[in-house]
């Protein structure tokens, strides 16, 4: 071959790769929706096991998606989990392990305009317990401020709940906030949204009423098909946050007396389950959007909820106990994943995840790159369902509760959970393989697997700075 072929052939190949790298780079980046439903029990949806509520166009997200069975919220309350989605870093190590009060509940920014540090004492409580924290703070850096900076259109609806007007959805990286206050539930779930109970009035303040009687689902479903619609034509990434399924628990009228025609068993509430209905249709609404602008093979969708469901109003039954509480009850949310081309459809996967995962996995698919996360990508799970991830989970909450719950951190490894309590309450551990309702206490019995948790629950503490409740009588350093 002579020297004139020889340099066409390497021109030629010269050109094919730089075509071929043209086109990678020009790929375009997926549009992201969160969908992070609040107070959504583990069982609440027909996919995983409800014969009372009806859900059928989430289960068809399942069908098409993947469907995860040991997915857990960062904590039992919903402001910390938000927090965790939102900054990929444990509540611990944010700061936020309880929920926030809102301004109406007492919870006023002092002048310093800075969260409290004091620890509080409280009347017959025998520990000390770190404050209740008023806001996120704005050095946390969030998914919509990385994703701003990728090119994103980013877009808030819904309930917030982590700090008042300075501390909104704007100031954390999200173009529009549709209805994120520091309000925990709504007012009302019918326009114009206002709570007039026991003497104080309170709406949502950015929410606007339209029309009256409408139901708020359904309001804030139309504002994120609405923003689907205005952004079709460059990446969008949208969290929504449905105050559903919230109290106070409400529904539309003709919902309530379907399900009353029902024969309910572990759930039996028409009311709850008209909720639970008018949030899934506004679900169908979004992906029938996605569909129409044919936009869902670039769509990576995540269902989940922020802590497990509120009892009385449903059951988490197999599980233990329910939303507040450190049971599998808890702490065990649905979450769907659904992502045409990645996301193997109908797939089942039991690897345990956290909140955090979601924000690891938002990240990898935008690919943002390297961030400070405590989660871990679902991308190599949703792409081969036998990967495993070699790690322990923890939860940290050192707070009391209206009902009886005390200060406790968990530890998961394995199959095996230890509660460990700060008020002298025996310690808990089980094997969740053998007894996934928690029924039987193995601390005192099996003390080997017991030391080794609770010290790795111990150096997890001091590793994410974590605040630990003090006796009443001890002084801090």
């Amino acid at each position: 071959m002579n020297t004139d072929k020889i340099f066409l052939r390497i021109i030629s190949l010269l050109v094919l790769l730089v075509l071929s790298t043209a086109g990678r780079a020009a790929a375009p980046k997926p549009n992201i929706i969160i969908i992070n439903v609040d107070d959504l029990g583990w069982s609440d949806l027909g996919c995983y096991g409800s014969d009372y509520y009806e859900t059928k166009h989430i289960d068809r997200l399942a069908r098409e998606g993947v469907r995860f069975t040991k997915a857990y919220a960062a904590a039992a309350i919903c402001s910390p989990t938000r927090a965790a989605l939102l900054t990929g870093k444990y509540p611990a190590r944010v700061g936020i392990t309880d929920w926030i009060r809102a301004e109406f509940q007492g919870g006023v920014v002092p002048p310093s305009g800075k969260n409290p540090t004091e620890y509080v004492t409280q009347a017959g409580k025998s520990l000390k317990t770190p404050p209740n924290p008023l806001f996120m703070e704005l050095a946390q850096m969030t998914s919509a401020e990385y994703l701003q900076k990728q090119g994103y259109a980013t877009c808030h609806v819904g309930k917030w709940h982590l700090g008042p007007e300075q501390w909104y959805p704007t100031s954390q990286g999200f173009n529009i906030n549709i209805a994120g206050s520091d309000l925990g539930q709504p007012p009302s779930y019918f326009d114009p949204y206002v709570n007039n109970n026991k003497g104080k009035s309170y709406n949502i303040p950015t929410l606007a009423p339209r029309k009256e009687g409408e139901f708020l689902t359904d309001r804030l479903g139309d504002e994120v098909v609405t923003f689907v619609q205005q952004h079709a034509g460059k990446p969008f990434f949208i969290s929504w946050n449905p105050y559903a399924v919230h109290t106070p628990i409400q529904g539309k009228k003709e919902y309530i007396e379907k399900y009353r025609q029902k024969q309910g068993g572990n759930h039996k509430n028409p009311v709850y389950a008209a909720l639970i209905q008018s949030l899934d249709d506004n679900v169908g609404k979004l992906v029938r959007c996605l569909d129409s602008l044919k936009l869902t093979q670039n769509t990576l969708l995540i269902f989940t909820s922020d802590n497990g469901g509120l009892l009385p109003i449903t059951s988490n039954l197999p599980l233990r106990s329910g939303k507040g509480y450190p049971y599998e009850g808890g702490l065990r949310v649905p979450l769907i994943v659904k992502w045409p081309g990645v996301a193997k459809a109908g797939s089942l996967i039991d690897e345990p995840t956290i909140s955090m995962d979601v924000f690891a996995t938002v990240m990898d698919a935008a690919g943002v790159g390297k961030t400070s996360s405590d989660g871990l990508s679902l991308l190599p799970l949703l792409r081969n369902a036998n990967q495993h991830f070699n790690r322990d989970l923890f939860w940290h909450f050192p707070h009391y509760r209206e009902t009886d719950v005390v200060p406790y951190s968990i530890i998961r490894s394995g199959n095996y959970k230890l509660i460990k309590y700060y008020d002298g309450t025996k310690n808990e551990l089980y094997n969740l393989a053998k007894d996934p309702t928690e029924k039987t206490n193995l601390y005192e019995t099996s003390n080997k697997e017991a030391n080794r948790l609770e010290s790795s629950l111990s150096n997890w503490l001091k590793k994410v700075n974590a605040k630990i409740p003090e006796n009443t009588t001890a002084k801090r350093q």
